[in-house]
């Protein structure tokens, strides 16, 4: 059973799914905030199987945006400057550590750590973002990461839109938390390649 703490309390995805759709929401809210991607990951998973909320109905993720910034001042913040049209991904000159945008939501959790796909070639079509150049950046920046033995995260906060990728068209970005950063080594799985970081020390205060 995969278990995630916040706020000093565990949660399993079977109590998660007990509380209802606005505890749940508050629970991601509160997740976001203090940068638990293992929970924020089990209440989007939960939420999926619940009925949509309502036209007009105000969402604590809503909220939360306004707290967000930017990709790139996101990234300009970590001593990064992506490259014009913007990338999701980038090499600080100051140490040449690579620093990378992961998509929030697409955080998987598991055995109380945490993982996200970097990078996986475009299949029959499947995944065009990766033929793109900022896709093609992001393919070296993760052979780079994974030969310096890690690479440092920005998480992006929005909604997905079906049957896109979100570095390709997202529904809506809310932005980045700039006072959040995920620390994390890759691994090559195949031809794809993830990010991988334990539980405790996902996300640390800058």
């Amino acid at each position: 059973m995969s278990t995630a703490t916040t706020g000093g309390q565990d949660w399993s995805a079977e109590r998660i799914e007990q509380l209802s759709t606005q505890d749940i929401e508050q629970l991601r809210a509160n997740a976001e905030r203090l940068g638990e991607a293992a929970v924020l990951s089990l209440c989007e998973q939960a939420l999926k199987a619940r009925p949509a909320r309502k036209h007009g109905e105000r969402s604590p993720r809503r909220a939360l945006a306004r707290h967000l910034i930017s990709r790139s001042k996101a990234f300009q913040a970590r001593g990064v400057f992506l490259a014009q049209g913007g990338g999701w991904s980038g090499v600080r000159k100051s140490d040449g550590k690579v620093v990378m945008a992961l998509w929030a939501s697409a955080v998987v959790s598991s055995e109380g750590g945490c993982s996200h796909l970097l990078w996986a070639p475009n299949m029959k079509g499947s995944r065009p973002w990766s033929d793109m150049a900022a896709g093609k950046e992001r393919l070296e920046h993760c052979k780079q990461a994974l030969k310096d033995g890690g690479a440092e995260g920005l998480l992006v906060y929005g909604e997905l839109l079906d049957g896109h990728l979100a570095e390709h068209k997202a529904r809506s970005v809310y932005g980045v938390d700039p006072e959040l950063v995920v620390h994390f080594r890759v691994e090559q799985r195949g031809e794809e390649y993830w990010a991988v970081w334990g539980k405790k020390a996902a996300e640390r205060p800058l």
